[in-house]
């Protein structure tokens, strides 16, 4: 199959199945697996211009829902954190899309920035591998003080109770991060998720059970946005690839749907450590290729 604006041919079983690997185990640690679906893009199917960003996006709108539902569901979902996320990272990500047509449209210049990403989002992992191990975890359940509670969002702050603890941060915080996280998201085309996730756990002290549903939809919206702001440049850059592939990117989506709903429901089987170090060293080597270290 071809794919006009990416300008390569597939076999259409490829995209979706390459997704579903990737979501199905990157969805076990609380991510979409955009980060990592950006990479296969560029270096083996050598889709390089601006418009692969848009494509990833076009990925987490399809794929995300599964994992938002499931969050939802299970009453796990902090809306009043999320939307403090939506609000901070929108406006970052139409200065990332910007950025990345403008300023990154080159292949070299741009598998320089994401190299350093993903450098990133490989030595927050390490860091968590590393760490102590913690108390053995109450295992999750979908009643009781398994469920968020009392979630507000203020001016100030934002709270909510879970498993018998108030947990409490500051908005500002929140959003100013969230914008940062929105201005890489949008350049690279992952809408932040892996990277804002580590940091509401890290530095907010904030449980893991609650951040990734806030994180998805967080990733989910911000994306519409980014594809959004990807269509309405296009027009102005007429020599360049900047809207989305979409048929490519829906392919992508359904494959990352099915991974991400799958890898949700064998998350409790498969030891947390040992999926992070392979994220961590997978993602390290794709990192280091990008610099040319090998």
């Amino acid at each position: 199959m071809y794919f006009p604006t990416a300008g390569i041919e597939v076999r259409p079983w490829l995209p979706p199945l390459v997704a579903f690997g990737i979501s199905l185990f990157t969805s076990m640690g609380g991510v979409s697996g955009a980060f990592l679906l950006l990479p296969f893009q560029v270096s083996v199917l050598h889709f390089d211009s601006p418009a692969v960003s848009a494509t990833n996006h076009i990925f987490n709108i399809v794929a995300i829902p599964s994992g938002v539902y499931r969050y939802v569901r299970e009453g796990r979902m902090v809306w009043p954190l999320t939307w403090a996320v939506v609000i901070g990272t929108l406006p970052g990500v139409v200065a990332g899309a910007f950025i990345r047509i403008r300023y990154l449209p080159d292949p070299a210049m741009f598998k320089r920035f994401a190299a350093l990403v993903l450098l990133y989002i490989a030595v927050r992992l390490f860091r968590d591998i590393w760490k102590k191990k913690d108390k053995k975890p109450v295992a999750v359940s979908m009643e009781g003080e398994d469920v968020v509670r009392e979630a507000t969002l203020g001016l100030r702050s934002i709270s909510y109770l879970y498993r018998g603890t108030k947990y409490c941060v500051s908005t500002a915080s929140i959003m100013t991060l969230s914008l940062i996280v929105g201005i890489i998201g949008g350049v690279y085309g992952i809408g932040g998720g892996a990277i804002i996730a580590p940091f509401f756990v890290s530095f907010f002290g904030l449980p893991v059970y609650t951040v990734a549903g806030a994180a998805l939809m967080g990733t989910l919206l911000t994306s519409v946005a980014g594809v959004t702001i990807f269509e309405i440049l296009a027009p102005v850059y007429p020599d360049m690839a900047v809207a989305p592939d979409w048929k490519l990117g829906i392919l992508f989506g359904l494959g990352g749907f099915v991974g991400m709903y799958c890898g949700a429901r064998l998350q409790r089987f498969v030891p947390a450590r040992l999926i992070k170090t392979i994220l961590a060293l997978c993602i390290l080597f794709t990192s280091g290729r990008y610099l040319g270290l090998f």
